[in-house]
Order: structure tokens, then C-alpha cells, then sequence
């Protein structure tokens, strides 16, 4: 039996859903990423990866390294759904989504590289609470899990692929 350290353990599965979220939207034009194939919802694959960005930064960047006044991807305090609202069909708005989004995983994985199994009870302030480390990758996981499942249903929507 092959054993991992739980940090591994849960960088292992953030990993398969960042990269199942990535494959939801291969080989799709900007127009297919920002179709909201489930109306009135204005949930689509481009807004998902907007949404993930500003997740990633808010966790990994806020919480974990307290940069509260770093800008916020995709935020507008008129738009509280501006990462979906926003999210158009066009190609300038699919490469800013994308690099911003990788950008941040690129942000966090550089974190959490420096942190180690010891650090998983280590505790963070947001807001008024605090939370461990490991409440916040568990979360991570349960996040892009829940979305990958709506990433799913886009995807089929769109050109009735399947099984990714």
C-alpha cells in the first residue's frame, strides 16, 4: 500500500479538478465558453473559470498570505455576479479569464509548495473566524468538485460531449 502525506493528498485531487475544469473547456470558441446553455442561469464555462480565479485569489491569496489589498479578479461592487455576468464571447475576454486563472493557480501551488503536512491545522483569520489550512483545501476540492459537475452539464449542452 502506497501512502501520501495529506497536503499530497489534497494537492492531488485539487489538481484532477483544476485540470477536469480545463478539459470542460477544450476545444470550445469564445462564443461556446460564454454560452449559458442552462437559462435564466448566467452559469457558463467562461464564467466558471472567471469564478475559479477569483476563488483561487481569494483563499490562497487573501486568507493564506493576507494580501486583502491586492485587486480582486473579476470583482465590480455594482455586480456581485460580475465573473458570470460579464463572461462575453469574445477572444479577448477567454485569454484574460484564462491567464488570470492560471495565474493564480500558478499563485497558490507556489504557496503551497512551501507548506508541509505540519502546516494543515495552522489556522488563518477571514473575517471574524479563523479557519485551518486544512478546512480551506478541503473546501478548494469541494468547490471545484461542485462546479467540474456543472462544468459537465455546460459542456454537454454545448456539443453533447460527455464522460470528461
Amino acid at each position: 500500500m502506497v501512502t501520501t502525506g495529506e497536503l499530497t493528498n489534497y494537492r492531488d485531487y485539487l489538481g484532477h479538478y483544476r485540470a477536469t475544469l480545463r478539459r470542460q473547456c477544450d476545444g470550445l470558441s469564445p462564443e461556446q465558453l460564454a454560452r449559458r446553455a442552462v437559462p435564466p442561469s448566467t452559469l457558463s464555462l467562461l464564467g466558471l473559470v472567471r469564478h475559479m480565479a477569483y476563488v483561487e485569489h481569494a483563499w490562497f491569496q487573501r486568507v493564506f498570505q493576507g494580501k486583502v489589498a491586492e485587486e480582486r479578479p473579476f470583482t465590480d461592487p455594482d455586480d456581485p455576479d460580475v465573473e458570470f455576468t460579464q463572461a462575453v464571447g469574445t477572444e479577448e475576454c477567454v485569454d484574460e479569464a484564462l491567464a488570470r486563472w492560471h495565474q493564480q493557480i500558478a499563485l497558490a501551488d507556489t504557496w503551497l509548495d512551501a507548506q508541509d503536512d505540519d502546516a494543515m491545522g495552522l489556522e488563518y483569520v477571514r473575517g471574524e473566524e479563523k479557519v485551518s489550512a486544512r478546512d480551506v483545501l478541503v473546501h478548494m476540492i469541494e468547490e471545484y468538485a461542485r462546479h467540474c459537475g456543472h462544468a459537465d452539464l455546460l459542456r454537454e449542452c454545448i456539443d453533447g460531449r460527455t464522460g470528461q
